[in-house]
């Protein structure tokens, strides 16, 4: 006989999975998800699970179909898919406002608009910085994502901002946050359950880096809410199958490499390039296209090594 659960929790130990009554219970995974590709369940994933055993220990039967999937890139492997999240209906992007990486944003907004979910930024510790620096952070943001993403702003001695984050969790919901270390995940997750759920560090001031505090994924009940899942800091965020999110993510190029002359125009030197056109006029940076040349490439070439694979 088996249960349907949810995985809570994934650390270094067996995965532990919620059942419906609200117990919980560790799993570990049937031989026949794994021996072929090493299929495992990830943190939000539905599963199915057996009776526990004589030790407390059930077994992971099936993982049902995931609605939505945070993937990335395998960082051990060129040509393998890393899930690192499932079954969620909001990403929110962190990010430190006094260590704001435009570039590091772009890439994350890319895996962030692929799952499908409404995506938001949150941008930490504007306590940090001068009134006028935050402005300016808060528009060159609110300009890269465009209206429809909400720009959401941290700051200790006010919940303005923790309470748009909140209304975004309502009850029945998830999201997911998604932010190098250091960025304030942990410290976000504790002001909105009102407790020291999370491990906290100092960030180093010479580099602004923090430590893996957060070592477990997990998924935290907000009072009067829905549900979050906290990672640790992800460093390496190469791209799997991300068409869509670099669509998401860069619309105001794509929209310009529309309008250009030629359909494959590389926005180079070519003459009605709609592209260049805008770079010259300074509406569009010559730092976003080459951000979104690069992560085209990137794409191509992981794609490139599957066909050949493949192929083989």
């Amino acid at each position: 006989m088996s249960v349907r659960g949810t995985v809570v929790k994934l650390d270094r130990s067996l995965p532990l999975v919620e059942l419906p009554d609200g117990s919980q219970v560790r799993c570990e995974h049937a031989t026949e998800l794994v021996k072929h590709g090493e299929q495992r369940a990830v943190i939000g994933d539905a599963v199915e699970v057996s009776e526990p055993d004589a030790h407390d220990v059930a077994v992971i039967q099936r993982i049902l179909p995931r609605a939505t999937q945070l993937v990335r890139r395998d960082p051990k492997e060129r040509t393998a898919e890393q899930v690192m999240a499932a079954n969620f209906q909001v990403v929110f992007v962190v990010q430190p406002m006094n260590r704001l990486n435009v570039r590091r944003l772009e890439r994350e907004l890319v895996l962030a608009f692929e799952t499908g979910a409404r995506v938001a930024v949150i941008l930490t510790k504007a306590d940090l910085v001068q009134d006028a620096d935050r402005a300016r952070a808060v528009a060159e943001v609110a300009a890269l994502v465009g209206a429809d993403v909400p720009v959401l702003v941290l700051a200790r001695g006010s919940d303005e901002g923790l309470e748009q984050v909140r209304a975004m969790i309502p009850a029945g919901a998830t999201a997911v946050l998604m932010g190098q270390s250091g960025a304030g995940k942990s410290t976000l997750i504790n002001r909105l359950t009102g407790q020291d759920v999370r491990k906290t560090s100092e960030v180093r001031a010479a580099d602004g880096k923090g430590r893996h505090t957060t070592v477990s994924r997990a998924i935290i009940n907000v009072p009067g809410g829905g549900r979050i899942v906290d990672m640790p800091g992800v460093r390496g965020m190469g791209l799997w199958d991300a068409e869509r999110g670099i669509a998401a993510a860069f619309q105001d190029v794509e929209q310009l490499a529309a309008e250009c002359r030629f359909r494959d125009c590389a926005h180079g030197s070519e003459p009605g390039c709609a592209v260049q056109a805008a770079i010259q006029a300074g509406t569009l940076s010559q730092q976003r296209l080459d951000s979104y040349q690069s992560l085209r490439a990137e794409l191509h070439q992981t794609q490139e090594r599957l066909r050949q694979q493949s192929w083989r």
